[in-house]
């Protein structure tokens, strides 16, 4: 097929994001504008071609620049506001992004204060739904009770992720907090199976309640992993640029997604933490195009699985599915 044309077939999708971090989302234009002198050039991290050599690579990247626009909720804000405008721009109908918990500390802003920034600038034409990310060794004595605080009372946060590096021992407050959100009515998540073993993906599943995994390739590595995933409904929250960039897949051709979706496994396309690989949404589905050939019939389904798992209205969650059906036609005639 001619490359225009699917390219456009990319476009026209209405799709959704569902593996987004807001303090890796922060706007390259954003520091240039609010730090001309240090930032007037490209930096190199986001040069064609280049890779992390370690995740500590990554982190430390991200961490030094984040930190120099994260300090209030009205920076959340106006970050968000962005995010959302390109967002629209790109035919994105349903956002879910995470705040990293550890930043209430540093800013000595309130969760809650955050979350109501973000989703203050939601413009029509998308939903949004805020998830707060916590670290493995999140539970110190001033973040631990704000994390059960938040699980029970705050508006506004649709729920949690585990993240982190996945080399850390899981604590033992991890599983109670989990539950105790799922108990009131949060969505569970979990980065599990991106630099950690299969058995973290079912730790997750089995242990944690979670039916939402971030990344979770390393799933095909084990049979009774990838049994679980189909016979639980899991969903994985891919980002190919990131996972490629990062070095958790070497090679394109590696790259397992059609596999997962030849078994049954449910995936979606985000990216992740688009500050640090230069990416944005409709990117992700051009890498799989130009690496792996994928079809029209297959993008489509990624983007239902999409509005399959996110939190909407079924009228729009049916209408993003005749809308897509639709095109799909259209362009594989």
């Amino acid at each position: 097929m001619e490359c225009r044309k699917i390219f456009e077939f990319v476009e026209s999708l209405p799709k959704t994001e569902t593996h987004l971090h807001i303090e890796g989302a922060l706007p390259w234009e954003l520091l240039v504008s609010r730090f001309p002198d240090d930032f007037s050039e490209p930096p190199f991290f986001r040069s064609d071609g280049f890779r992390y050599c370690s995740f500590q690579q990554f982190e430390s990247v991200l961490i030094e620049h984040a930190l120099r626009v994260f300090r209030s909720a009205r920076d959340y804000a106006e970050v968000a506001a962005m995010i959302f405008r390109d967002h629209l721009r790109q035919n994105v109908r349903y956002v879910e992004l995470s705040f990293h918990a550890g930043m209430i500390e540093f800013t000595q802003t309130s969760g809650e204060e955050i979350i109501q920034a973000i989703l203050s600038e939601v413009p029509p034409g998308l939903e949004v739904r805020v998830f707060m990310g916590i670290s493995r060794n999140a539970y110190t004595p001033y973040l631990g009770p704000i994390l059960e605080r938040a699980v029970e009372r705050w508006d506004g946060l649709s729920g949690i992720d585990l993240h982190g590096p996945e080399n850390l021992p899981v604590e033992s407050w991890v599983a109670p907090l989990w539950e105790k959100a799922s108990r009131n009515g949060r969505t569970l998540k979990c980065h599990a199976g991106e630099f950690g073993p299969a058995q973290n993906v079912s730790w997750a599943i089995r242990d944690l309640g979670v039916r939402r995994i971030q990344h979770g390739l390393r799933a095909i590595e084990e049979e009774k992993t990838m049994d679980l995933l189909v016979d639980e409904e899991v969903t994985l929250d891919l980002c190919p640029i990131s996972n490629y960039k990062l070095g958790v897949t070497r090679h394109w051709k590696e790259y397992p997604i059609r596999e997962f979706m030849k078994r049954g496994v449910r995936c979606t396309l985000s990216t992740d933490d688009p500050f640090s690989f230069g990416n944005q949404l409709n990117d992700e589905y051009h890498a799989l195009i130009r690496h792996l050939d994928f079809t029209i019939p297959e993008l489509a389904q990624l983007a239902r699985n999409g509005f399959e798992v996110a939190d909407v209205h079924a009228s729009v969650r049916d209408q993003a599915y005749g809308l897509i059906d639709r095109l799909t036609e259209e362009y594989t005639l």
